[in-house]
C-alpha cells in the first residue's frame, strides 16, 4: 500500500536520490540539504512524500509567499506513474495551501519536460502564455 505523509529533512537523501534517478528532473545547488531544511521550516506541513513498501517513490515540495502558492519538484518514480499518485501529492499540498488561505498556485516546468507539461494540463492546470519569467543569480553562479 502506498502512503503519503509530510516530508521532513530526514527524507532528504532519499528525495535527492529519487530526483537524480528521474528523467526530466534537474538537481541544483538550491536543492542542498541546508536549503531544503530552510524551505521545509519556512513552509511547515506543505511538502509530502509517498512511500510504498518502505521505498520513497514520490514527493512534492510546496510553499507560499502569503499570496500565491508554489509547487516544487513533483516527482513520482516512473514505475509508479499513471496510478493517481502525483495527483494525490499535488492535492495534499493544495489542501494545506488552501488552509492557509492560498487559492492560486504556480509551478515552473522546464520547457524540455514534455511529460510534466502533459501531466499538469491533464489535471487542469493552465499553461501561461501571458507572462515571462526572469531570473537573477546574485553571485553569478549558473546552477542555483
Amino acid at each position: 500500500m502506498t502512503t503519503i505523509r509530510e516530508m521532513s529533512i530526514d527524507d532528504f537523501d532519499r528525495v535527492i536520490g529519487l530526483m537524480r534517478r528521474t528523467p526530466g528532473v534537474t538537481v541544483r545547488e538550491a536543492d542542498s540539504r541546508e536549503a531544503v531544511a530552510i524551505y521545509l521550516n519556512r513552509n511547515p506541513g506543505m511538502s509530502f512524500v509517498a512511500e510504498h513498501g518502505g521505498e520513497l517513490i514520490g514527493c512534492v515540495m510546496a510553499g507560499h509567499d502569503g499570496r500565491r502558492g508554489y509547487l516544487q519538484h513533483l516527482i513520482v518514480a516512473p514505475v509508479h506513474r499513471h496510478a493517481g499518485l502525483a495527483s494525490r501529492l499535488v492535492n495534499a499540498s493544495l489542501d494545506r495551501l488552501q488552509a492557509e488561505g492560498i487559492l492560486k498556485s504556480h509551478i515552473d516546468v522546464l520547457a524540455s519536460n514534455e511529460a510534466a507539461m502533459v501531466f499538469w494540463e491533464k489535471i487542469g492546470w493552465r499553461r501561461r502564455a501571458d507572462i515571462v519569467r526572469y531570473s537573477f543569480i546574485r553571485d553569478g553562479g549558473e546552477n542555483v
